[in-house]
């Protein structure tokens, strides 16, 4: 999923895969994910963190459970597939690990991952976890973020039953959920290998496509 559409988050397990998969995979995006996620708060009542759980699409989640060569019938668990989780989260770095905060519009930073982990769960799919401290903790006033990869070979949706938790937030503080504009058809057209092999550095093409989380405390 790097900027040269094979390196980066997909150049251990996503560039094989796509080797692997039909013509349908020429356009982007190449892989789903869904997403759940939890604004954490401190004890002073400020953001501290936002917690990831994405769930990876099926084509994506037989691919790694296949050729892990786990014995029939079990289950992958985190031990199994420690070493991926940690490549991939290491390779997430050249995209600000697809987190965007910002408080009042200014742009946040965020510290080093922590906490990550890859395992199978029901159905057969792959779940990647893994918390995303703020360099420093924020009021939660006018909080916001969104998800998404800025090259849009991952694909991203938030999980519409539980899109965002408010993990120990102060009373009356509230989430909503602003879906992302269904994308143009001139843009859809342009959906090709080729347009975006052909992107200029730093185009941020995934923020069309990304929904955005508000969080608002009295």
């Amino acid at each position: 999923m790097g900027r040269g559409r094979g390196k980066g988050f997909a150049s251990r397990a996503f560039g094989a895969l796509l080797a692997l998969a039909p013509g349908g995979a020429l356009a982007h995006p190449h892989v789903w994910i869904t997403g759940r996620e939890a604004v954490v708060f401190n004890q002073a009542g400020e953001i501290e963190a936002i917690r990831h759980a994405w769930v990876f699409d099926e084509m994506y989640s037989a691919f790694v459970i296949e050729g892990a060569n786990k014995p029939k019938g079990a289950r992958l668990t985190k031990v199994d597939l420690a070493p991926l989780a940690k490549n991939n989260v290491d390779d997430l770095a050249e995209f600000d690990y697809f987190t965007h905060a910002k408080l009042k519009g200014v742009r946040l930073e965020f510290g080093e991952p922590r906490d990550y982990a890859l395992e199978e769960i029901a159905g057969k799919r792959i779940e990647l976890t893994f918390e995303m401290p703020l360099k420093a903790p924020v009021s939660a006033k006018l909080f916001s973020f969104q998800i998404y990869d800025p090259t849009y070979y991952v694909a991203f949706e938030l999980d519409p039953d539980a899109p965002v938790a408010l993990v120990g937030a102060p009373k009356g503080c509230s989430s909503n959920l602003n879906a992302a504009k269904p994308l143009a058809r001139a843009d859809a057209q342009k959906l090709s290998e080729s347009f975006f092999t052909n992107l200029s550095p730093g185009v941020d093409f995934g923020v069309k496509l990304a929904a955005s989380v508000v969080v608002a405390c009295p």
